[in-house]
């Protein structure tokens, strides 16, 4: 199991007194002093009411991730293998490697505020603690995408792991989202979801009150595979499960009864498309999805994505791309205009429900680096951030 930060530090450790109720002490003073100083001592010592409180020292907030050019740097042998649709071979090597360090950067200060990332103001349950470390572990469930049966064979397809973080300073006593992210081709949970592709570092970034839930679909393998996510509900079963682990992350269990309460925001990215159309399709959430963000991943699946936009009018669609998938985002745009429904090009403002946005990125910016580099530098955090503005 991988961490990122400590848990709630123990409370439970006592302090010794120093000298005067330590085994052996034998101070050398005239007897008048020591009647004295020993009734002092039976007061001192036997009389627990009178002890100060002993508290563990609370350790100072963690850094947060700054939006420096350090914070997204990565190997230059990077790279992410896209899906099948198109000959995503033609675009990156499928013998690529990837660095396995994070390049994250921090820096030092006070513990910041967070902004409330919910339509609803209601607060749905209020517990007496709030995440003071934040939390990221890599926790096998039943229902994530794999394995499947009789969907893939092998190591690629028997990775149960979901990647799950609560970032300090989270409050289930405000509203939140939760972020479900598919990942893309050729990628595991560990080097790019995480130490590549900065999912948890952009989260905590935003400052928004979100967590995250990224299921470890085909591990390191140019494969779109949905899994479990192809089966009716599966997407709710996966959700359920993970409100249970993200409760017990956060410090108290009983608080699952709020995360199963909080909207849920799907991303897909590249290869990710197919889940992700799949999750809108019959994955049994329904109205809780308040918003679909697509990063250059429009390979297929428009009708499916057309058919959510109409009937969905509450929540918000965004589907950005490079110059490569310019045609296919074209054709689902037309698709969504014959619906007589209104479509923007720029992210200038909050996203609002409704409202539906198909983005070009500039020259330049290339598929691989999607996810840390798109119409912002760091796409993720600025869809929170846009979030929390409406």
């Amino acid at each position: 199991m991988i961490a990122a930060g400590s848990g709630i530090p123990n409370s439970n450790s006592t302090r010794e007194y120093p000298g005067a109720c330590r085994a052996g002490f034998r101070p050398r003073w005239p007897s008048s002093v020591l009647v004295l100083l020993s009734c002092l001592l039976v007061q001192a010592c036997g009389n627990s009411d009178s002890r100060a409180p002993v508290r563990a020292d609370v350790p100072s907030p963690r850094s947060v991730a700054t939006k420096s050019d350090s914070l997204f740097a990565r190997s230059k042998n990077d790279s992410d293998v896209t899906g099948s649709i198109d000959s995503f071979a033609d675009r990156y090597s499928a013998v690529e490697s990837f660095g396995s360090k994070s390049a994250r950067a921090t820096t030092s200060g006070p513990q910041r505020s967070y902004r409330v990332a919910s339509l609803s103001p209601e607060i749905p349950y209020a517990p007496s603690i709030i995440n003071k470390q934040p939390q990221t572990r890599l926790i096998g469930f039943e229902n994530s995408a794999f394995p499947y049966p009789g969907g893939g064979k092998g190591g690629h397809y028997s990775d149960n792991r979901v990647l799950v973080h609560v970032p300090e300073g989270f409050d289930v006593r405000k509203p939140g989202v939760i972020v479900v992210f598919f990942h893309g081709h050729r990628a595991t949970l560990e080097r790019d979801v995480r130490d590549r592709q900065l999912l948890p570092a952009q989260i905590t970034e935003s400052g928004v009150n979100a967590v995250l839930l990224a299921p470890q679909l085909a591990y390191d393998a140019a494969d779109s595979s949905a899994g479990k996510f192809y089966e009716r509900g599966g997407l709710k079963r996966f959700v359920d499960e993970g409100t249970q682990h993200l409760a017990r992350l956060y410090g108290d269990p009983s608080a699952a009864a709020a995360f199963s309460k909080m909207p849920v925001v799907v991303v897909g990215y590249s290869g990710g498309f197919m889940p992700t159309a799949w999750s809108l399709k019959v994955g049994g959430l329904g109205k809780r999805i308040i918003g679909v963000v697509l990063l250059d991943a429009v390979y297929g699946q428009l009708d499916t994505f057309a058919s959510w936009i109409v009937k969905n009018r509450k929540g918000f669609f965004v589907s950005a791309y490079t110059a490569h998938n310019k045609h296919r985002d074209d054709e689902l745009e037309k698709m969504v205009r014959d619906h007589g429904i209104a479509v923007t090009h720029e992210l200038n403002g909050p996203l609002r429900p409704g409202s539906v946005a198909f983005v070009a990125t500039r020259d330049g910016i290339n598929h691989r680096d999607y996810v840390t580099r798109a119409w912002a530098q760091h796409p993720i955090t600025d869809i929170l951030d846009k979030i929390a503005q409406r």
